[in-house]
């Protein structure tokens, strides 16, 4: 009887241990949850950052940055942070017109709500503040605003290598550490249809991807890399980092091959390694080294086609780009500066209409007939030749956003 007793007495300590554990899990989970899952902020400084938070989010909450690090409580929505998506920008010298443009197209057309990283030389921050403050009435994006920054032992190099603030990508990954997926993109991006449809593309990485782009070129024959490089790069022609969709939490763990050590190494310790290596041999600075990386590294690169990083070498010699031919233009970018010069016409028209177009839905729904009208100008270029192109997805964004009904949306 009494071990019966015994047992029956133990059973009943292990099922209230069980109940214990059971509401101590519950009671964090829901503390995690409070308050719109803001947890913890998104901006984690990296390891050559502490001691002093140089690389922590500047935040323009009404709390002040000291008391939430990492993100804007004015613009803070009501969803779990893995809703969103991620979406981040590196800006500096006069790059604050084509930043805001950029991010402009972004909020248009995509579905799911936003979470910008803008990382900008410190004498932007008020600038980017005041236009992004002017837009919290959409409240659909939450943004965060961070300093330009660099490992302290290395940072001018760093800094030097192609553009001041272009390697600032190379780090985000070591310093956006909450972050789980993340899309960078160019300044002078723009984005013709949703973000949410490139953001989808991370469910098609199989399981050693961890990052996408697109090629460099389509044809051989003009390509750069494949000409002119000095060093290892990716595929046939390489590819373009203006538009790097990422897996950061895969970036984060993964052990690189390389060719200065039989050693793999992470991404944090490859990094310096490699310009010290190549520096004499790279003219694209960081899209150069990502390039020797995915060399070496071709599994754990997802390639997307020539529409989700349109640009002018896609048109200034003639169409080469198939997929904007058939299905028009995802993502427009407007390197070399066509969006400031008279040489490509048609990516200024495209530059302007979105620059100059408010986010009232009207004038989204009235921007395509004088748009059309301006590319008919430019069609003594080659890429005005193919200009119905440049608005064969514009328009199928517009209708698909703004003139369906809400509940067809």
């Amino acid at each position: 009887m009494r071990r019966y007793l015994r047992i029956v007495v133990l059973c009943l300590a292990c099922g209230f241990c069980s109940l214990l554990y059971a509401f101590s899990q519950l009671a964090v989970s829901l503390e995690e949850g409070a308050g719109g899952g803001g947890g913890k902020p998104q901006a984690a400084a990296a390891s050559w950052l502490a001691g002093g938070g140089r690389g922590g989010a500047r935040g323009v909450g009404s709390a002040g940055p000291a008391a939430h690090p990492g993100r804007s409580d004015r613009y803070s929505l009501k969803v779990q942070p893995a809703q969103r998506m991620h979406l981040a920008v590196v800006a500096c010298g006069e790059r604050l017109e084509e930043t805001i443009t950029m991010l402009k197209s972004a909020i248009i057309f995509s579905i799911r709500p936003l979470q910008f990283h803008i990382f900008a030389e410190d004498q932007l921050h008020d600038s980017f503040k005041g236009i992004l403050e002017s837009w919290s009435f959409l409240q659909t994006f939450n943004y965060s605003l961070y300093p330009i920054t660099f490992p302290s032992e290395n940072a001018v190099e760093w800094k030097k290598l192609f553009k001041p603030c272009a390697s600032q990508r190379l780090f985000l990954p070591l310093i956006l550490k909450e972050v789980d997926s993340l899309l960078y993109v160019d300044t002078d991006i723009l984005f013709l249809r949703p973000v949410d449809d490139i953001w989808s593309l991370l469910k098609k990485f199989n399981s050693t991807q961890i990052a996408a782009m697109a090629p460099e070129h389509e044809e051989p024959r003009i390509g750069w890399y494949n000409r002119f490089a000095r060093h290892p790069y990716y595929g046939k022609t390489g590819v373009n980092s203006g538009v790097m969709l990422m897996n950061m939490t895969r970036m984060r763990r993964k052990y690189f091959k390389n060719d200065m050590t039989a050693v793999r190494l992470r991404w944090g310790d490859i990094l310096m390694p490699l310009l010290k290596k190549y520096k004499l041999n790279i003219t694209w600075g960081d899209q150069d080294l990502l390039n020797i990386i995915f060399f070496h590294n071709p599994e754990s690169l997802f390639v997307f086609p020539c529409q989700w990083n349109y640009r002018p070498d896609h048109c200034i010699y003639g169409s080469n780009c198939q997929g904007a031919e058939e299905e028009g233009i995802f993502i427009l970018h407007g390197n070399r500066g066509v969006y400031h010069d008279d040489k490509q016409p048609a990516f200024r028209a495209i530059y302007e209409a979105l620059r100059n177009c408010s986010f009232k839905d009207d004038n989204i729904r009235s921007l395509l007939k004088p748009l059309e009208l301006e590319l008919q100008k430019t069609v003594h270029t080659y890429c005005g030749k193919i200009y119905k192109i440049f608005i064969k997805q514009l328009t199928k964004s517009i209708q698909d956003r703004y003139d369906r009904p809400p509940k067809e949306r």
